[in-house]
């Protein structure tokens, strides 16, 4: 998240706990709002409130403090997590997402588009953190993965392009074993581009109209340019462990 405890004045009630009870207050006015006009099923509204369970208890149990609040930063993460909670939550509602495929990848445009709303406003007030950060990440993560699993319910592409959504999570299982994977990386403009191809690609195959050998050449595209752009992350962390091993020996 964006900024730590100390960012902040400390207060006797739980308001970290506050902050993420609103945010399941959003959920609900936006469910029933989507239940209202869009006929949004109930297996998905109860879907979304337990992915957002799930994230508000990973924040909760990672805060360092309850008692005091969140940030501005934070907060707009954790609406960005309501919108991501929405669009996972429609995986369970499969024939729903068929009919309503426009409005899922505009909900999922505006979790994305807020992305960088957090980390302004981060800036803005001067308490960013890696904890945020880190949190802006993991929610990106999240949402691709889910918008790969709309692709394949949804019959646009084969369970392969669970393998763009899972790249993530691979290079976290990879940590475990060589820890170095885990190594700081400098500013790349051709990884930010890559995200932005990736994500594009998903939002736009969503799309009713994008199917066949378009959505499939779109797809494969962003894969490859995931497996390539992580394959030189990984050398160049590779060289920079060569280095420090040789630069730490007596």
């Amino acid at each position: 998240m964006k900024e730590g405890g100390v960012c902040s004045p400390q207060r006797q009630l739980p308001v970290a706990v506050l902050e993420v009870a609103a945010a399941f207050m959003l959920l609900a006015v936006l469910s029933a709002f989507a239940g209202g006009m869009v006929e949004l099923p109930r297996q998905a509204m109860w879907a979304a409130a337990g992915v957002l369970l799930a994230v508000c208890a990973a924040i909760l149990y990672q805060w360092p403090d309850p008692r005091t609040t969140l940030g501005p930063a934070n907060r707009v993460t954790l609406g960005r997590a309501v919108l991501v909670a929405l669009v996972a939550g429609t995986i369970a509602a499969p024939a729903w997402v068929q009919q309503h495929a426009t409005l899922v990848a505009a909900v999922a445009a505006v979790a994305l588009a807020l992305d960088g709303v957090d980390g302004w406003v981060a800036r803005r007030w001067r308490c960013a953190s890696a904890f945020g950060a880190r949190f802006d990440m993991e929610l990106d993560a999240f949402l691709i993965l889910a918008l790969c699993v709309h692709l394949l319910v949804m019959g646009k592409a084969g369970s392969w392009v669970l393998a763009i959504g899972a790249m993530r999570y691979v290079c976290v299982a990879a940590m475990r074993i060589w820890p170095w994977v885990d190594g700081p990386l400098p500013e790349s403009k051709r990884r930010k581009l890559v995200c932005v191809w990736q994500v594009g690609s998903l939002l736009v195959c969503l799309l009713p109209g994008v199917r066949g050998g378009f959505a499939l050449f779109l797809l494969w595209a962003a894969l490859a340019l995931l497996v390539w752009s992580f394959a030189l992350d990984v050398r160049w962390l590779h060289r920079q462990r060569a280095v420090s091993a040789v630069g730490s020996f007596p």
